[in-house]
């Protein structure tokens, strides 16, 4: 169930990234893609520990957090300046 509603975040980040591109809104479109990326990267995380991979998912689990600080960031950038 929560590959399912992980699945269905990632669709919905990229329709909007997708979206707010053909609109030119280029700031909330960068925020949409680097949601996006957290959210796969959180995915992979995840599914490579279940398979053993454990130095991958922690490059992972890395990249993930890494792009949630960005996606911060951006929230961040986007609201008040």
């Amino acid at each position: 169930m929560s590959k399912r509603i992980m699945g269905i975040a990632v669709l919905i980040t990229s329709v909007l990234a997708v979206f707010l591109l053909i609109k030119q809104n280029f700031n909330w479109a960068v925020f949409c893609i680097t949601l996006m990326f957290t959210l796969t990267n959180a995915v992979r995380a995840k599914d490579m520990a279940s398979k053993g991979f454990e130095k991958e998912s922690r490059w992972m689990r890395n990249l993930s957090i890494f792009f949630g600080i960005a996606s911060a960031g951006i929230l961040f950038v986007n609201l008040f300046m």
